[in-house]
C-alpha cells in the first residue's frame, strides 16, 4: 500500500492569545466580545496582512498565523504590541509567541513541532510582550528596531530538549527605538504590483511546439520584470503550473501575488493566435483580455503589445529607460529565435540534462547567432551552457568551458550592454573564478537593469557567501527566494550554509533539515547540517545525519567537496570542518 505523502515546508508562526479573556467575558461578555472584533478589524488583523502574513485560524480568544519571513513576523508581532486602541475602545492585551519551524500542511491547516513550540512561547510572553525561540532570534540578528532579552533555557511540555526563549516587552529599558503610536492601524510597509506568468498553453496540436508557447510566455516574465514598478515571480516557480489545472485564487496565496496572467498560443504555418487574460488573484475576475490572430513576423509586436496592456491594466508607469529596453530587447529574426527558443527548453531549471542536451542547446544557440551575430541573447544563453558543462564535466574539454562562458557573456555585453543574462552569467562566472569584486558589480548591473531578477540576487547572495560576508548574503538568498519561491530547495542550501558560517546554528540546521525534507537524496546539505549539529552539541544527531549521507554517497569526502567551492575566506570552511570535528566526524 503507497504510504500517503506528507506535504512540509518551514514557516515563521506567530501564534497570539488575550491576557485575562476568561475574566473579561464574565465580567462582560458581550462587550468583551465587541472589543475583540474591534482590535482584529483596526489592528491585529491589519498588521498581519502588511506583513505578508496569513491568519490560519481563529480559537475564540487566540490566533494562529504564517510568514514566509521570520523577519515579517517579528514586525508585525511588534506592530501589534504597540499599536494602542482609541480611547473609547475597551483595552485588548495580547501575548505573542513566534518560532521558525517545519510544520505540515493539510488543506488550508498546519500541524507539527513548528506549531506546537509556537503556542508554548505564546504562554511565556509576559501580557503585552513577544517571546520567540533562539532560531528566531538568530534569524531576525540587528535587522529589527528592538532588542530581545535572554529569559534562558526552558524546558517546554512535550518537546525533548530545551528550548532558549528570549523577551521583549514596550516597558523593557533600551528595548525600544521609537513610541509607540496612538494610530489605530500599524504603518503599511509599500508593496509593490505583483503578477505571476503562467506558462501559456500550447494549442497548435503538436507536443513538438511546446517549446514555442514556453517561450512566448517566458520573454513576457523577462519583459515585465524590467518594469520596476512591479514585482514579478521567476519563471521557475511560475512553471510549476504547467499542465495542470488551477484556481487563480489558489496561485495567488501561493506565490503572494496580485495579478495572474495566462494564456495560450496557437501557431499554424505562418500563421499565429496568441489569448491572454490577466486575473485579478483574490476575486478571480478578470482584469484584461485580448485575442491577437497575426502573421509570424509580427510576433515580437504582440509581445510588446501583451506587456503594455498589463502594465496599463495593473495602473503601473513604465520609465522612457524601461520601455526602450523592453521595445530594442531580442532580434527581429525569427528563424534565430526559434533556435533560441529551443536551446533554452533544453536548458530549463529541473529539467534532466546531460551531454546530449547540452550540445544539442550550444548547437542552436551557434546556430542563431550565425543568424544574427548581434543576438546579445543567444550569446548570453550560450555562457550559461557552458557554465553547465564546466559544473557537471560532461566533455573531455570541460576545464575549458568556463573561459569559453566568460568569452561568450563579454559578447553578449559587447552586444547589448542592457541585456541582463550577458552581466548574470558575468557574475557567475567571476564567481566560480572567486573575482568577486566583478561578480557583484555585474550582479548589480543586472539588478539595475532588472529589479525582479531572482537570478541576480542568487548572484549577489553567492558572491558575499564565498567572499567571507554570509550576513550579507542572507537578504540577497531571501529576496531571491522571494522572486522564486518553487527553486527554494537550492536556496535553503546556501541559506543554511550562511546561517552556520554566521554562528547561527539553530537557524543553519532548521534551513538544512528543510531542503532535506524536500531533496531526500542530498548529501551536500547533510555535511552542512551534520557540522552545525556538532556546533549545537548534539552530536548523536549529527552522527545520525553522516550515517545517511554515507549511504547516499558512499564516495563523498568533505576535502574533495569544498575543495571545488570558490571559498576566498579558508576560516569559513575551517568552520565548517569544526563543526564535523565537535561530532567526532570525519573531514
Amino acid at each position: 500500500m503507497t504510504e500517503a505523502r506528507v506535504n512540509r515546508k518551514l514557516a515563521a508562526i506567530l501564534a497570539a492569545d488575550v491576557v485575562g479573556y476568561s475574566r473579561l467575558m464574565t465580567a462582560d461578555e458581550v462587550g468583551t466580545l465587541a472589543a475583540l472584533k474591534l482590535h482584529r478589524e483596526i489592528v491585529f488583523d491589519p498588521a498581519i496582512a502588511a506583513h505578508n502574513g496569513r491568519i490560519v485560524k481563529l480559537m475564540g480568544d487566540g490566533t494562529l498565523a504564517e510568514f514566509r519571513s521570520v523577519i515579517d513576523a517579528v514586525n508585525c508581532a511588534l506592530a501589534i504590541q504597540r499599536t494602542k486602541a482609541p480611547p473609547s475602545a475597551p483595552e485588548i492585551v495580547l501575548r505573542i509567541g513566534i518560532n521558525l519551524g517545519d510544520v505540515i500542511v493539510e488543506n488550508d491547516d498546519i500541524y507539527g513541532e513548528g506549531v506546537n513550540v509556537a503556542a508554548r512561547l505564546e504562554a511565556l510572553a509576559r501580557p503585552g510582550g513577544i517571546c520567540v525561540s533562539s532560531v528566531v532570534h538568530e534569524s531576525i540578528g540587528s535587522r529589527i528596531d528592538v532588542c530581545f532579552q535572554n529569559g534562558g533555557d526552558i524546558k517546554v511540555k512535550n518537546i525533548e530538549r530545551p528550548i532558549r526563549i528570549w523577551n521583549w516587552h514596550p516597558q523593557d529599558p533600551a528595548t525600544d527605538a521609537g513610541p509607540s503610536p496612538l494610530v489605530a492601524t500599524p504603518k503599511l510597509p509599500i508593496k509593490k504590483t505583483s503578477i505571476a506568468v503562467l506558462p501559456f498553453t500550447n494549442m497548435s496540436g503538436d507536443s513538438e511546439q511546446e517549446y514555442f508557447s514556453d517561450g512566448i510566455s517566458e520573454d513576457i516574465i523577462t519583459d515585465l520584470s524590467k518594469i520596476s514598478g512591479l514585482t514579478v515571480i521567476s519563471r521557475n516557480s511560475s512553471f510549476v503550473y504547467k499542465g495542470r489545472a488551477v484556481d487563480i485564487r489558489a496561485v495567488g496565496r501561493e506565490l503572494s501575488v496580485a495579478a495572474v496572467l495566462e494564456g495560450s498560443v496557437r501557431r499554424a504555418g505562418n500563421r499565429l493566435r496568441i489569448t491572454a487574460q490577466l486575473i485579478d488573484a483574490a476575486t478571480g475576475g478578470h482584469l484584461w483580455a485580448e485575442r491577437f490572430d497575426r502573421d509570424m513576423s509580427d510576433l515580437f509586436e504582440v509581445q510588446d503589445d501583451v506587456t503594455s496592456r498589463i502594465v496599463e491594466a495593473l495602473k503601473v508607469t513604465m520609465s522612457p529607460a524601461e520601455k526602450a529596453r523592453i521595445a530594442g530587447a531580442g532580434t527581429g529574426n525569427i528563424e534565430a529565435y526559434d533556435c533560441f527558443l529551443r536551446a533554452r527548453a533544453l536548458m530549463v531549471i529541473g529539467k534532466t540534462q546531460s551531454r546530449e542536451t547540452f550540445e544539442q542547446a550550444r548547437d542552436f544557440l551557434l546556430r542563431a547567432i550565425e543568424l544574427d551575430g548581434t543576438y546579445a541573447q543567444a550569446y548570453a544563453a550560450l555562457a550559461f551552457a557552458f557554465m553547465f558543462n564546466y559544473q557537471n564535466r560532461w566533455t573531455a574539454d570541460s576545464a575549458a568551458a568556463l573561459g569559453h562562458a566568460k568569452q561568450a557573456a563579454i559578447q553578449a555585453i559587447e552586444k547589448d550592454p542592457q541585456e541582463l543574462f550577458g552581466h548574470v552569467a558575468a557574475a557567475f562566472v567571476a564567481t566560480f573564478e572567486t573575482d568577486f569584486d566583478l561578480a557583484k558589480s555585474e550582479a548589480n548591473i543586472a539588478l539595475s537593469l532588472n529589479p525582479n531578477s531572482a537570478e541576480a540576487y542568487s548572484c549577489l547572495g553567492n558572491a558575499h557567501l564565498f567572499s567571507g560576508e554570509p550576513l550579507k548574503a542572507i537578504p540577497m538568498i531571501e529576496l531571491c527566494m522571494r522572486l522564486d519561491p518553487a527553486y527554494t530547495q537550492q536556496h535553503l542550501h546556501l541559506l543554511g550554509v550562511a546561517h552556520l558560517l554566521a554562528g547561527k546554528y539553530e537557524t543553519a540546521a532548521a534551513l538544512l533539515k528543510q531542503r532535506i525534507l524536500m531533496v531526500p537524496k542530498t548529501d551536500f546539505s547533510r555535511a552542512v547540517l551534520a557540522s552545525a549539529l556538532g556546533h549545537l552539541g548534539q552530536i548523536e544527531e549529527a552522527h545520525r545525519v553522516w550515517q545517511e549521507l554515507m549511504e547516499i554517497n558512499p564516495q563523498y569526502t568533505f576535502k574533495k567537496h569544498y575543495a571545488r567551492q570558490p571559498f576566498s575566506n579558508k576560516d569559513d570552511v575551517g568552520r565548517i570542518a569544526d563543526g564535523l570535528d565537535r561530532a567526532g566526524l570525519p573531514h
